[in-house]
């Protein structure tokens, strides 16, 4: 029972960790959190079922095909409400991030309508007994994608030009401007790999649950943000963590007590992590720069 939920628990949390990992990104090179990322994950979500539903495409082109559909998504929303107000207050840039989650939502809801759409997923899915835990084909390749995912980008973080660029932005960006890096650009790839994750998220869950809605991206994108926190927003490796824990503490204490406990669980971390640990899990406490 414990090991069926646990297991029940990573799946859940895999997902949870790619869209953390889009909040922690962004706010690693911008302090920023980018409350539009759920409508990210939704925008991928309908992306893939249009794909594969409209367009016929297999499930491996499909997915590849919603992850760049949400990227170029992201890169425009940076670029519209982001860019422009780089120098401004937080708060500015906070309310921007705001409206732009409004607006993505209500342009998700007037153009598929409020009704539920069916996901199937375009592939047999075959259910499996391993080790005493009851699983299917569809979520094992959840949690593989989302690894897998998770470990290519720790890689282009750590051992790529890119990567280096990332991270050079996010310590210092008038400096990396010195140096010759291109902070435009890579703020914007910044947007484009996390959307991308997001998406990925968004089309494996829509096929989990065989449901996509325009506003299923709301509560998701604030576990996901939850997942950052508790991690340690800004830390890549935290937001890992973060969803994965996120994920397997919401399935146990559902299990325990209730579903209808679900949501007021993660509520519940969050707030325990504010209030005794405010730099998550694997965050780090910076001193502000003179």
């Amino acid at each position: 029972m414990f090991a069926q939920q646990l297991f029940n628990g990573l799946v859940t949390g895999s997902t949870y960790a790619l869209i953390a990992l889009g909040y922690t990104m962004v706010y690693g090179v911008l302090q920023l959190i980018n409350f539009a990322h759920g409508e990210i994950y939704m925008t991928g979500a309908f992306a893939g079922l249009l794909l594969v539903t409209v367009a016929k495409l297999p499930f491996w082109l499909a997915l590849p095909g919603a992850m760049l559909i949400a990227s170029l998504v992201g890169v425009t929303v940076e670029f519209v409400a982001y860019r422009p107000l780089r120098r401004s207050s937080r708060l500015a840039v906070l309310i921007s991030a705001i409206g732009m989650s409004i607006f993505l939502s209500n342009l998700g809801l007037w153009i598929f309508g409020p009704a539920t759409r069916s996901f199937q997923p375009p592939f047999r899915v075959a259910t499996l007994e391993l080790a005493g835990i009851r699983t299917n084909t569809l979520s094992l390749l959840t949690l593989g994608l989302a690894l897998a995912m998770m470990t290519g980008l720790h890689y282009v973080v750590t051992r790529t030009k890119l990567g280096k660029a990332m991270r050079a932005v996010a310590q210092d960006r008038d400096t990396a401007a010195l140096m010759g890096i291109s902070v435009n650009r890579t703020i914007a790839f910044t947007f484009a790999i996390g959307s991308a994750l997001a998406a990925a998220a968004g089309v494996m869950v829509g096929m989990l649950f065989n449901a996509v809605t325009p506003t299923m991206g709301v509560m998701p994108g604030l576990k996901g943000f939850v997942s950052a926190v508790l991690g340690g927003i800004g830390s890549i490796p935290g937001a890992m963590v973060g969803g994965l824990v996120l994920g397997m503490a919401e399935t146990i204490g559902v299990a325990l007590l209730s579903s209808q406990w679900r949501d007021a669980i993660a509520f519940a971390i969050l707030i325990v992590v504010l209030l005794s640990r405010p730099t998550g899990l694997l965050g780090r406490r910076l001193q502000e720069k003179v």
